[in-house]
C-alpha cells in the first residue's frame, strides 16, 4: 500500500497548491480527529448530502445511518464523496478579498459498500462506539436483532482523496501592510463541557471513566 494517494483530476488542487496533502498519515490524522462528516450521493440524477458520523479502520472509512434512509439504500456500489472539516480560526486581513479561515479538511471519493453480515456489522458498530468512548460498548445492553436491522453500515476504501490545510496569518498585498487596519487570527477551538446526566438515570449509577475523560 502506497503511503501517498495518487493525485487524480478530482483531487488535485486548482489553486493554493501548498495547502494540499496526499499522504495517508495526514489524511488519517484529520479523519481520526473529526468524527462528524458529510457524505454526498447522486440519486436519480440529483445530489444529496447527508451529515453523519464516520470512523476509520486502517485503510477504510465507515459511516452508519438508518436502513430506511433513501440515500443509504441507494449508496451501495455507488460513487460517493465523503468530507470532514475542522475550523481552527478566522483569518482577518486588510481587504475582504484576503480574509480566510485556518482549517483542516479531507475529501474522499470512492465506491461505497454495505456491510451485510450481521456479525461484522455488530463488530463495526462496537468499534464505532468504543472509538469515541473506550470500553463503553461492553457495558451496554446487547443489541436486539431489530437494532441491527434498522441500522445500515457503509464503508469505502481510502484510495482517492486529499487533505487541505491552512495555517498562519493573513496574506495581504504588499502595499496594504501600510494601512491602519487591524489584521490577524481569531483562533477557534472545540471544547467539551461537563457531562449532563439523564434525569431518568437510576440513583447511584456512577459516572463512567470514558465519560469523565472524554475529549476530542
Amino acid at each position: 500500500m502506497n503511503e501517498t494517494l495518487d493525485i487524480t483530476d478530482r483531487t488535485r488542487l486548482r489553486r493554493s497548491h501548498e495547502r494540499g496533502h496526499f499522504d495517508r498519515a495526514t489524511i488519517n490524522q484529520i479523519l481520526d480527529a473529526q468524527p462528524m462528516c458529510s457524505v454526498g450521493y447522486v440519486i436519480d440524477g440529483r445530489p444529496f448530502v447527508t451529515p453523519t458520523l464516520q470512523w476509520r479502520e486502517g485503510n477504510h472509512v465507515y459511516w452508519h445511518g438508518s436502513s430506511a434512509s433513501r440515500a443509504l439504500r441507494n449508496a451501495r456500489d455507488a460513487q460517493v464523496c465523503l468530507s470532514v472539516a475542522i475550523l481552527d480560526g478566522f483569518v482577518l486581513a486588510r481587504s475582504g478579498m484576503h480574509h480566510s479561515v485556518n482549517s483542516r479538511s479531507v475529501t474522499l471519493f470512492g465506491s461505497a459498500f454495505k456491510i451485510e453480515d450481521p456479525a461484522e456489522k455488530l463488530e463495526k458498530l462496537g468499534r464505532f462506539v468504543d472509538g469515541l468512548f473506550p470500553g463503553r460498548y461492553e457495558t451496554l445492553r446487547s443489541d436486539h436483532a431489530q437494532d441491527l436491522k434498522a441500522t445500515m453500515v457503509l464503508g469505502m476504501e481510502i484510495s482517492e482523496g486529499s487533505a487541505k490545510i491552512r495555517t498562519g496569518g493573513p496574506k495581504d498585498e504588499e502595499e496594504d501592510y501600510d494601512l491602519p487596519i487591524w489584521a490577524g487570527v481569531i483562533p477557534v477551538h472545540t471544547t467539551v463541557g461537563d457531562p449532563i446526566p439523564d434525569p431518568r438515570n437510576i440513583d447511584g449509577v456512577p459516572l463512567p471513566e470514558h465519560v469523565q475523560s472524554f475529549q476530542l
